[in-house]
């Protein structure tokens, strides 16, 4: 049996006579050559002893530990993490004395610095070459050291041993990045802690810098009950700091043990407050980083055909468990959603040859099948997942699936194939071939004998990820996590565009889908601009929406604020760019066509990798002594049984782009939300989606009518009680209506309580869509899908004849079959404002196009009556002039006063004067303001 691949140090002792010299651990893999024969594959299913042996953080006998401290310090989700460990040899001999740290598998190493009785290495990554050079000569010399890759489900080991005489005192620092992922709503952060032994400095510090704010942190404790209370958590908008300090006393495993309890993970688990579903748009040091993770989204139908390996090397516990997730699964399933399900050996069955509903007869059905598996025979991979491709076809074609729902493959397997076609790279272009555009693979491999590399390859060629699954673990939950980040996809088609000549080099701005708590990364360089902002626009489509969204990112406050951090990572945006681009192409360089294209990446990855210090499987980090004699040299070889790299979990990302700068001029909707020409400097992005001259109710609330053909405007107040719903729209003619909820103001101001609108809804009746504008976020719901946006971004977003435009903090546009239009103007309060509160103001055009039964507060005016005003003359008030005016058959006493238009400016308004009509509109409306009270925010107005 081969001994596990290794992650080498090459260690070059030039010089004999020296007191330590380095310890061999480990073999050369040639990570170079794709080329593996079946055969030769590597099979096991249990972790060798060497893997189970017990991990030390610090190794050797008569050792004195002086220190071992760990500090992380994430900024906006990108973690640098130094190791640091001081060790005396106070044995009388000398002897072997190892350092080991377990570092994420996503991590790179950056640095690894040695001070051995004052001779201090320092790190440089260089390219592969000069490590192949240098490995050779180090082992011809018989001295190396290395790196374990251990079969475990999140980590790996990073090995080093040196040989030192006694009394010897030796240093060790190890760094090393990481992009933190956002899984189920959080982000974690993973740190193992086992140092085998009492240390009398041990110390963790983990720092979070997040500049939009923290929503949740939390240290998830692993260790033991003993130490929950010394893990110290504190926080503040945008800061946290968990701190894990024990003394050596509570070290102990008991009150006279010599040996230490600290033994397992501490994580911290966390996530970012966000105010828009429109992202996050980060600008520092010369680069951007947009996170999109939208939420309060219906999720998108789903159509799945689960693909399970039921070979004979599945019996016993792997099946055991993949029944029990199974079960899990199924359950989740909703009556929207299609499914069914392929076993297969050397035979493919189906236990439905269609897509079935998720109904509960369904359900139960499908449940009882798996049941009754029993593993046997072969594995025909090949032709299980043609059936599978093919069902997705055949529902397309009948019509079952939805256009605007998911479709995927979940293949379950634990073993190479052995019946059918076996050759990989066959199967992976069959599969392929048959995937259409529309439709996503995601490989689970269970326990160490299945192929990893290819079911990665196969996944991520088809817009999908793979990820393994530990047999010796508790499979069946992680089954059932990995399907609960596939369960609830929100979007489809997701890009990320910048305007033109704006930035460079961007990473990967397209995306397949979007699953609920994940978060999609693109990262890229900003080029000089006179421009103090950067702008994002970001598409997607969900449940019977088309979303266009509108970010902005200020190009120099970042920097500004992270100058004031302490604890910040300020090369964050660089180093994390560089991370997602270096991780972006090794997965490219996966699945290049041709040699040529693979070394034009291959030389890429490495020119990346050594100018931002990233020890990646194609690069060395070289480890020298100040003089330069003496050097150590620190490699990650591919991993053909574990993979290159991760995909970012967003559902897989679209295909591989050309060889071309990701960055496309902004669409033509964008204009809308431009700033206005410089000629036409004074006006307002409303001045293009309004008329001069249009029906409003605003402030307290005031309502305003323009008579085109009178050319005059008149004005009245409505005088309600707060959660009153007034009608202002009722067209049973065109199915719209448009009402308006009251709330109140905190307290009486002169023993009144003024009322305002807090929220106005826009219903179309037939296609049942409603649009709720409230003062904290825009809700679009069409009795099946609910979809919510806050103030805090520019949008569009557009659901069969609706269109919904928010323009950020400021107001949100309406259009109704480009007929009709509705404008909700938003008015924020100072919080601390004894009276006041948020309120909203409604600005309706005197031109949409209603049928002849329009009615309600505004729209009964669509008629425009006939209306005089005489006897102009002096009122009590020397400054508002009183008349008389006759409409529908009524004499008014009416006087000459102004109210707000707060389209231009919403803090001071443009005065409208008009004529008052007082007592609530009496006589100017038709009845009594009463009589357009409605019972919910959807209801017509009664026939008046």
């Amino acid at each position: 049996m081969r001994r596990p691949l290794l992650l080498l140090l090459g260690l070059l002792l030039l010089q004999q006579g020296r007191c330590f010299e380095f310890v061999i651990d480990g073999e050369w893999e040639d990570e170079m050559s794709d080329k593996r024969d079946h055969r030769e594959r590597h099979k096991r299913a249990v972790l060798t002893s060497e893997e189970q042996e017990d991990f030390e953080a610090v190794r050797g006998d008569d050792i004195t530990v002086k220190s071992y401290k760990v500090e992380s310090r994430i900024t906006s989700r990108f973690a640098h993490t130094t190791v640091r460990s001081s060790v005396v040899n106070s044995g009388s001999k000398a002897q072997s004395i190892a350092f080991n740290v377990q570092i994420p598998k996503r991590a790179f190493i950056t640095n690894f610095t040695m001070n051995v009785n004052g001779i201090i290495f320092v790190g440089s990554v260089k390219e592969k070459t000069v490590a192949r050079n240098l490995y050779t000569q180090a082992r011809a010399r018989g001295k190396a050291a290395g790196i374990v890759r251990a079969n475990s489900q999140d980590m790996e080991t990073f090995k080093t041993e040196v040989f030192v005489p006694p009394g010897s005192h030796i240093e060790f620092e190890l760094h090393y990045q990481e992009m933190m992922q956002r899984k189920l709503g959080s982000y974690e952060h993973w740190l193992h802690l086992q140092p085998g032994r009492l240390v009398p400095q041990f110390q963790v510090d983990v720092y979070i810098f997040e500049p939009k704010g923290i929503s949740s942190v939390q240290a998830v404790n692993s260790l033991g009950e003993q130490f929950a209370h010394l893990m110290k958590v504190t926080s503040s908008k945008d800061k946290a700091h968990v701190a894990f300090k024990p003394n050596l006393q509570q070290q102990r495993k008991c009150e006279n043990c010599t040996d230490s309890a600290i033994d397992g993970v501490l994580s911290v688990k966390y996530d970012v407050a966000r105010d828009s579903n429109a992202g996050e748009l980060q600008v520092s040091d010369g680069h951007f980083v947009h996170f999109f993770a939208p939420s309060n989204l219906s999720p998108l139908p789903k159509n799945i055909v689960f693909v399970i390996d039921v070979s004979g090397s599945m019996w016993g516990v792997k099946m055991k468990q993949t029944v029990e997730a199974m079960h899990a699964i199924l359950e989740d399933l909703t009556m929207d959603d299609y499914f069914s399900i392929i076993d297969f050996n050397h035979n493919v069955r189906c236990w439905s040859e269609d897509l079935v509903t998720g109904s509960s007869i369904q359900i139960e059905d499908a449940k009882q099948y798996i049941q009754n598996i029993k593993p046997n025979g072969g594995t025909n991979i090949n032709e299980a997942l043609m059936k599978a491709a093919h069902m997705l076809v055949k529902g397309t074609t009948q019509g079952l699936i939805n256009a605007r729902s998911v479709s995927m493959v979940i293949l379950v397997s634990d073993g190479d194939p052995t019946v059918g076609e076996i050759k990989l790279s066959t199967i992976q272009k069959n599969v392929k071939r048959v995937m259409k555009e529309d439709f996503s693979l995601f490989s689970l491999g269970i326990g160490f004998d299945v192929d990893y590399d290819f079911l990665e390859r196969i996944a991520t060629e088809n817009r999908g990820m793979a990820q393994r699954i530990y047999a010796n673990h508790d499979a069946a939950e992680q089954l059932r996590a990995f399907y609960s980040q596939v369960s609830s996809p929100l979007l489809r088609r997701i890009s990320v565009l910048f305007p033109e000549d704006s930035v460079s080099d961007v990473t990967q701005n397209t995306f397949d889908k979007y699953f609920q708590g994940s978060e999609l990364v693109v990262a890229g360089k900003v080029l000089p601009s006179e421009s103090g902002t950067l702008t994002s626009f970001t598409t997607a489509a969900a449940a019977r929406l088309d979303i266009t969204l509108e970010t902005e990112g200020d190009v120099a406050a970042l920097d500004t604020e992270m100058a004031k951090q302490q604890h910040s990572f300020p090369c964050f945006a660089r180093q994390m760019w560089a991370y997602i681009t270096v991780k972006q192409l090794i997965s490219e360089r996966s699945l290049a066509p041709s040699a040529a294209k693979k070394r034009r990446i291959t030389q890429r990855i490495m020119t990346l990798a050594v100018e931002h210090q990233f020890v990646t499987p194609l690069t060395a980090l070289l480890v020298e002594s100040e003089d330069g004699t003496e050097r150590m040299l620190a490699d990650s070889p591919r991993d053909p049984k574990h993979g290159c790299c991760s995909v970012t979990f967003g559902g897989g990302p679209a295909p591989p782009p050309a060889e071309t700068s990701l960055v496309y001029d902004a669409p033509e909707w964008v204009q809308i939300s431009t700033p206005p020409p410089p000629h036409e400097a004074g006006k307002g992005p409303e001045d293009w989606t309004l008329p001069p001259k249009i029906n409003l109710v605003d402030n307290d609330p005031h309502f305003i009518i323009h008579l085109l053909r009178g050319n005059m405007d008149v004005c009245f107040n409505i005088d309600s009680t707060p959660g009153h719903i007034l009608n202002l729209v009722s067209d049973s003619g065109t199915g719209l209506v448009v009402n308006g909820l009251l709330v109140g103001s905190k307290q009486p101001h002169k023993s009144k309580l003024s009322t305002y609108f807090g929220a106005i809804s826009v219903y179309y009746q037939p296609d049942g869509v409603a649009v709720t504008v409230a003062t904290d976020r825009v809700d679009l719901t069409d009795g099946r899908s609910n979809h919510s946006f806050t103030w805090g971004a520019t949008a569009d977003i557009t659901q069969d004849g609706v269109r919904v435009s928010i323009v950020k903090n400021s107001h949100v546009s309406v259009v109704v079959n480009d007929d009709i239009r509705v404008m909700v103007l938003l008015h924020r309060a100072w919080k601390k404002n004894p009276v006041s509160v948020d309120f909203l103001g409604v600005y309706i055009p005197n031109d949409n196009r209603y049928s002849p039964l329009v009615h309600g507060l505004i729209g009964q005016f669509s008629r425009e009556p006939e209306v005089s005003v005489y006897d102009v003359h002096e009122g009590d008030d020397p400054l508002k002039k009183e008349a008389t005016m006759e409409v529908k058959g009524n004499k008014l006493q009416v006087t000459r006063g102004w109210q707000k238009d707060y389209r231009r400016d919403k803090k001071r308004g443009s005065s409208v004067f008009c004529w008052f009509v007082h007592n609530s509109g009496k006589g100017f409306i038709d009845g009594h303001y009463t009589d357009y009270i409605v019972p919910n925010l959807s209801g017509f107005l009664r026939t008046l």
